[in-house]
């Protein structure tokens, strides 16, 4: 056994507190190095009435280790622990002092976890392991209000342009709430809503005023009230890395420079504030000098922005924020927001948009998610041919040990947004790719997210080319493409075990782009069949029952000695599940 492989330390995504009376541990092994992990648990204060002996799964692998889990359940809320790592005859034990041949006396030198506290225990909002989102630019979904176009603005449907404007407004989302509901919708997560020069708004004059452009303040208002009464919540952008240049203490700054009293809002490197070849003489975001960046650690700008966000939970009764470029902002904001947030609305759903490894910021005090993008780079490379079954595997599992698994359960899972090319195009404009990951998307673990008109074959390259018009003509809509996106969305929404279940990789193969899945709870087993290939597959992997149906049509799919075969058309696949829990007599 390759002992400078194994790993574990008693805390982040190693050891963790699930809910109040549940720890999950887990434990780094090499690659199919070991043929098992044990773990010894006990209280430290009577060992010898809780000792407890808990064989782990191997919940994950990627191209070098094995990760090994279990959830306990100590009696006492505290636990005491180390791991017997197995090969043969060989055992070897992980203990707090490193890795020894011979287990000491419990729980000398054993691993702990202190104490399950309640006020230190990471809660997710339940509802966010059951939304599906739809990401709405308002700008570009629908023009329910000629009335409030900008001047210039373009014909519905034109060519997207950097600075061009189409009139879409609040007033045409509260005219389509019944499309977003029929199609199974049960989140929206809003683009920024507040007066900006721009259209894409992420330029912020005003935090706490809806541009005129959209609406007004009640107008959003009747918005999130009628998504409400629909079963549908809201979740809104939060610009707090940055503001416009418009914004009135940076325009003091411009006017006044070192004898402003806003000078300390943002990070001025010299006086004047201007831009010197194409580069500003203060922070921005990337060097665009009309987005000023803010200095998050004043005490003014600070109290300013939390006060916006805790203005829209409560007044508004909006359910979540979606926070812009929140790597680039201090943690210790984000820490105090996060208690703001969640001192007006508990159930409030933070997401960071983090395009990396995101523990940092996911360890309870600071998001409940992060855009993952990690995740959506993975699922298109694969779908388009770019790996092998066995490597998209592994990269699959080592996402699923980034992070808790609570946060797992409600990660911000998407394959295209307003900064992304469209899902359509990325995958060559091939239908059945684009279903297969779409497939993928909706059986996986975390919080599925749609980008406004995918479901009905939008296509488009990277900004601008990505925020095209809506297309609202039925006639111009894939209304195919349409019928699957909801099939989709039903069957997720209708199994908790798709939302929640365990996720294991069933059968992955080297130069094999074909894979098999599972998803499975206490109540219903679900295995995914994909032929990421463009001739027919027969895939093939052991089987013991012959209570399996399709889970779109009901056929009933019978093994044949134990092996169960299932033939795919190029880029197909297939979906079924067996009840678990037995009928009643």
């Amino acid at each position: 056994m390759l002992l400078e492989a194994m790993y574990h330390v008693p805390r982040d995504k190693w050891a963790y507190a699930y809910d109040t009376k549940t720890i999950h541990l887990r434990v780094r092994t090499k690659r199919d190095d070991v043929d098992c992990v044990t773990a010894l648990t006990g209280d430290k204060y009577d060992w010898e009435h809780t000792f407890y002996e808990i064989m782990m799964e191997k919940a994950a692998s990627d191209d070098k280790f094995d990760y090994w889990e279990c959830a306990v359940r100590p009696k006492y809320k505290r636990l005491s622990y180390t791991f017997r790592v197995s090969k043969g005859p060989e055992d070897v034990y992980l203990l707090d002092n490193g890795i020894r041949t011979e287990c000491p006396q419990p729980p000398n030198h054993f691993y702990e976890f202190p104490y399950i506290h309640q006020i230190d225990l990471f809660q997710v909002p339940k509802w966010a392991k059951d939304a599906v989102f739809y990401q709405i630019m308002t700008e570009r979904f629908a023009n329910g209000d000629p009335g409030n176009d900008p001047e210039g603005t373009e014909a519905w449907g034109g060519t997207p342009k950097l600075d061009n404007f189409f009139g879409g407004d609040l007033q045409g989302v509260l005219h389509h709430l019944d499309d977003l509901q029929e199609l199974g919708i049960n989140a929206v997560y809003f683009t920024p809503l507040f007066v900006s020069p721009s259209n894409h708004k992420y330029d912020i004059v005003d935090y706490k005023k809806v541009d005129p452009h959209f609406g007004d303040n009640e107008l959003l208002k009747r918005v999130v009230e009628e998504c409400h009464r629909r079963g549908i919540r809201v979740m809104l952008d939060a610009v707090f890395n940055h503001c416009s240049d418009k914004f009135p203490p940076f325009q003091d700054v411009l006017e006044k420079g070192e004898y402003s009293v806003y000078k300390d809002w943002f990070h001025i490197n010299s006086f004047p504030a201007e831009v010197v070849d194409g580069i500003p003489t203060y922070d921005t975001f990337g060097f665009f000098g009309n987005m000023p960046k803010f200095n998050t650690a004043n005490h003014e700008v600070k109290t300013y922005l939390l006060e916006v966000a805790e203005y829209w939970i409560k007044e508004i009764k909006v359910d979540g924020w979606r926070l812009d470029v929140a790597n680039e902002v201090d943690h210790h904001f984000w820490r105090d927001f996060r208690k703001v947030v969640k001192a007006a609305n508990p159930d409030a759903y933070i997401v960071g948009e983090v395009w990396s490894d995101s523990l940092t910021w996911l360890l309870g005090d600071q998001f409940d998610s992060v855009m993952n993008y990690p995740f959506s780079g993975t699922v298109l490379e694969f779908f388009n041919g770019g790996m092998d079954g066995i490597t998209f595997g592994h990269r699959i599992g080592s996402l699923l040990m980034r992070y808790p698994q609570q946060t797992n359960e409600v990660v911000f899972n998407l394959l295209g947004s307003h900064d992304t090319p469209r899902l359509l195009t990325v995958v060559g404009e091939d239908k059945r790719r684009l279903k297969l990951a779409v497939v993928f998307l909706f059986t996986f673990m975390g919080t599925p997210c749609i980008y406004y008109g995918d479901e009905i074959g939008l296509t488009g390259n990277e900004d601008p080319d990505c925020r095209k018009c809506m297309e609202w003509d039925e006639e111009k809509q894939d209304r195919e493409l349409y019928d699957f996106y909801r099939m989709m969305i039903a069957l997720r929404k209708e199994n908790k075990a798709l939302r929640e279940g365990r996720f294991r990789i069933l059968l992955a193969c080297e130069n094999d782009p074909c894979i098999v899945y599972e998803r499975a709870d206490e109540i219903i087993h679900f295995t995914v069949w994909m032929n990421n290939s463009p001739v027919p597959r027969t895939l093939s992997h052991p089987m013991e029952t012959d209570d399996w149906l399709d889970a779109l049509t009901g056929d009933p799919v019978a093994p044949v000695d134990g092996m169960m075969n299932i033939s795919l058309d190029p880029y197909g696949y297939r979906i079924l599940y067996r009840n678990l829990e037995q009928p009643s007599i």
